[in-house]
């Protein structure tokens, strides 16, 4: 798998954005920080630039929480500014991803999704998201109330709890097995899996 990198000054407008072909995002790296003078340095001044030995604990996990199995994920430092690592440095976003070839299933609230692996295999879910993050999925006779809210988006366990080391595999999409992160928009969930050799997994 060949390694992709995107890197993001911290500007309120900069939109972080990994994306794949072909496959899925997986989150290899993420650094929200600065470990040089040189990266986003046009322009601002050198007190900006000094510390070289900044970076936030946790932004792997965000993430990879927030983009892993995914086609498309797009972030800014806003997701990472839980806290300030350091203060008065202007810092960036510097990821590294691989598209991974998975199965993307997508189901709109009130149906079911069904994951399903050929014998000897069994279901390793990458990642599940449910909520709205586009107004065109999952938006037919729907009124535009219901699908105008795209910054909608829960992660969710549950289908991973549910499927990993299953052949087949029924969720029922419904707030109440993912909660409801956007009260009044029709949702959706999107899954990304994978089958894997059972033996691997239960070794």
């Amino acid at each position: 798998l060949s390694t992709k990198r995107v890197i993001t000054c911290e500007d309120p407008d900069n939109v972080h954005h990994l994306s794949c072909e072909t496959g899925v995002i997986i989150v290899e790296s993420v650094l929200y920080g600065r470990l040089n003078r040189e990266t986003c340095s046009e322009g601002r001044p050198k007190s900006q630039l000094r510390d070289t030995s900044c970076s936030q604990m946790g932004a792997l996990e965000t993430l990879k929480a927030r983009c892993n199995g995914r086609k498309v994920c797009e972030v800014n430092a806003k997701l990472f500014r839980t806290s300030d690592p350091c203060y008065g440095t202007y810092k960036y976003i510097h990821t590294t991803y691989s598209c991974y070839p998975a199965v993307q299933t997508v189901a709109c609230e009130s149906s079911e999704t069904n994951l399903q692996c050929d014998e000897g295999r069994v279901i390793s879910v990458i990642g599940a998201y449910y909520g709205r993050t586009d107004p065109t999925t999952c938006s037919f006779q729907r009124p535009s109330s219901q699908v105008q809210n795209v910054d909608c988006l829960r992660p969710s366990m549950e289908v991973a709890t549910s499927c990993n080391g299953r052949t087949s595999c029924s969720v029922k999409v419904a707030n109440s097995l993912f909660g409801d992160p956007c009260y009044g928009t029709y949702k959706y969930l999107e899954v990304a899996h994978t089958c894997e050799c059972e033996y691997l997994t239960t070794v």
